[in-house]
This record gives structure tokens, sequence and C-alpha cells, in this order.
């Protein structure tokens, strides 16, 4: 009778090992990524009528994928490595209007994933083609049901469902570790008033103002004179979650402004970390990126004209009450994504959008420092 076998057996442990290795090497992946890439610039407005008030714009349309997007597509993809969520062959699937999932693709390619993108029926044709570039498919459905189509998919194909509306608060390390918030206020270390008085942002996820807002609070002895204002488009719920506190708010409209405003309350979005909110016309948004272009001489998408517009809403105030200082915001994405609707006359009629009395209000206040009344 041959002898009994005692040895012991772990039949997952070299599936385990070669996980484990793959891990290492997309993260180290990313790394190499982030070190080949500079930090984005930031750009101060010529606007010499502003009476000892300067608004600053941080051009996150310079990232390798082409919006501020790229650092929670970035920071996304290494929450679910070190989480043991994501390994070598598992499908990534995103719910998104464009540019969160154009930054996801491109990090899968990086680290030789497939990508699916569940996107709004409306989403720019640019952003659809950016996508495909690097290597992702793209679904579309009715903006109401990117979410449950997304993790399905995933269901489906045994994948990941990164889903930014959830995770984007909490995957970006708010601390510090280059993150939106320590970069933009390094940056303006060497300015005339180097501590903003105002961060002016946009929402989509709600990431973004959750790392800024928490960043403030946590540098409280350095930005203690900083506040944070967010901006929300039409058809969004913010806003009025942001007032009334009640998180069950629907919109049975989308928003128009591409990667901002939600039609429900995201779990990233945290109100408690904001100072004000305005609700900014999109009319107001799209005639702001047509003076910008003149301003900068580059196109930019119409979530940085929300972001201007509400800066310039508090440079006014500002202006109005003798104070100084600095305004901080952000160019979001480029407005070569869309050319088919922003910056296209007939899309524009079609949404029954009247830019001329926001135009003229917005290049009088280039020209003037005051931000007179539409119709004024």
């Amino acid at each position: 009778m041959p002898p009994k076998d005692t040895r012991v057996y772990d039949t997952g442990r070299n599936e385990r090992q070669a996980q484990s290795e793959w891990t290492r090497h997309a993260i180290a992946a990313i790394a190499g990524d982030f070190n080949r890439s500079a930090d984005t610039h930031l750009v101060k407005l010529d606007l010499p009528h502003l009476s000892g008030v300067s608004i600053y714009l941080k051009d996150e349309s310079t990232h390798p994928s082409g919006s501020l997007k790229h650092r929670l597509a970035r920071s996304l993809v290494l929450y679910g490595l070190c989480n043991g969520w994501i390994g070598e062959g598992t499908v990534l699937v995103e719910s998104s209007s464009g540019s969160t999932a154009i930054s996801e693709a491109y990090f899968a390619r990086l680290i030789g994933l497939p990508f699916i993108a569940v996107v709004p029926e409306r989403t720019a044709a640019q952003k659809i083609a950016e996508i495909e570039f690097y290597g992702g498919q793209c679904k579309r459905v009715p903006a109401e049901r990117i979410y449950a189509e997304a993790s399905a998919l995933a269901q489906v194909n045994g994948g990941h469902y990164m889903d930014q509306f959830t995770y984007a608060e909490r995957a970006t390390d708010w601390r510090g570790n280059n993150n939106i918030a320590q970069s933009m206020f390094s940056q303006m270390s060497n300015e005339p008033d180097p501590v903003p008085r105002w961060v002016v942002v946009s929402a989509g996820t709600g990431g973004t103002s959750s790392t800024i807002g928490r960043y403030i609070r946590y540098r409280a002895q350095q930005l203690q004179h900083t506040q944070l204002a967010v901006v929300d488009p039409e058809n969004s719920v913010f806003y009025d979650y942001y007032r009334s506190g009640d998180a069950k708010l629907v919109s049975s409209h989308s928003s128009r402004i591409e990667g901002i405003g939600r039609p429900r309350v995201e779990p990233s979005f945290l109100p408690h970390v904001i100072d004000r909110m305005f609700r900014i016309p999109d009319a107001a948004s799209l005639a702001a990126i047509v003076s910008l272009e003149r301003l900068i001489g580059r196109k930019c998408g119409g979530s940085t004209g929300t972001n201007l517009y509400g800066a310039m809403i508090l440079a006014q105030e500002m202006i109005e009450r003798g104070e100084h200082g600095s305004i901080l915001t952000l160019i979001c994405d480029s407005g070569e994504r869309y050319r088919d609707t922003y910056y296209n006359a007939a899309w524009l009629a079609e949404q029954d959008l009247i830019l001329a009395p926001w135009q003229q209000q917005i290049d009088g206040f280039f020209a003037t420092g005051r931000l007179d009344p539409i119709g004024a």
C-alpha cells in the first residue's frame, strides 16, 4: 500500500500569485503614465477692469485623455486594482456622459483591459469617437437607464462596474497625493493673492467638489479664508438638494451641459463641504465659452462656461464690497468635442438657446468689470 500523502495543497496559490503580479504591473504602468504627465497649467484671465479681483482657470483639458476626468479615472482604476475588484482580463464598465468614459478607456488600454461605456443617447459624437479611439465600446441608452444598463453589463461579462457616481468621492485621496485641490493651491502660491477667496466648480459625480471642500477644511490654517462655490446647470437636482436636503429628488430631463448636472442625487455629492451654490442658465454657460474663446484663443466645453459664469457672479459681489482677492476655477475639457452642439448654430436653435443677451452681458463684464442685468 503506498504511503499516505500528508502534504497540504493550495490550489489557488499559483493563480493568486499570477494575479498579484499582474496587479503590480498594472499599478506600475499607471504610475509611469503619471510621471510622464506634467501638471496642468494655471491660466490667469487678462481682465484689467476687475478692480483688484483676479480670475484663474486651471486648465484640465491638457491631460493625456483631454479632461478633468483623467484624474478621476486614474483614481477609480487604482481603487479597483487595490481593492482586488480588477484583475487580469476584467471587463471594465462605466455609466458616463462621455469624458469619464474617455479617460477610463485610456487607462483600460494602458493596462490591457476591455472597456464598455454606457452613455446617454445625446452624447456628443466626438466623445463617442474618442472612447472608441482608445479601444472602448459604447452602448447608447436613454439617460435614465445608464446606471442599470452598466451594472447589468458588468454582471453579464463577469466584469467590474466602475460606478463613478458612487466611488468618486472616496477613490481620490483628498488629503494630498497631487489631487486637484493640492495642485491648484500649490500653483497659486506665488500669485499676488495666493489664497483664493473662492474656488468655483461644477458637479457631475460630486467627486471634485468633495475633494476640494475636504481639502480646504483639512488645510484650514492655510486656507481659512477660502470658500467653495458649486455651480449647477438646468435640469439638475444638485442645487435643489443643497437647498432642501431631499435626497430623493429626481428630474425627468437630463442636463444639456455634458459632464455636469444629474437627474438624481449621486452618492458622491457631499453638500456639507460646500459654502454656496448657484444655478446657472444653460444659455449663460454657452455664451461664456464664446467670450472666453475670444480672450484665450481656445474653445472650451460647456461646463467651463458654467464655472466661469459662477466666478463672474462672485467677482461682481467682491467688487461691489470693495474686496480684493483671487477666484479660482477650472477649464474642464476642450470645446473641440462639442463642435456639433455648443458651437453649432443649428443645434442651439433646436434647443431654443438664445445666447445674444448673455453674450452682451458677459462681454460687458470683460470690458468694464460690471455684470449688468440682462436687458439693461
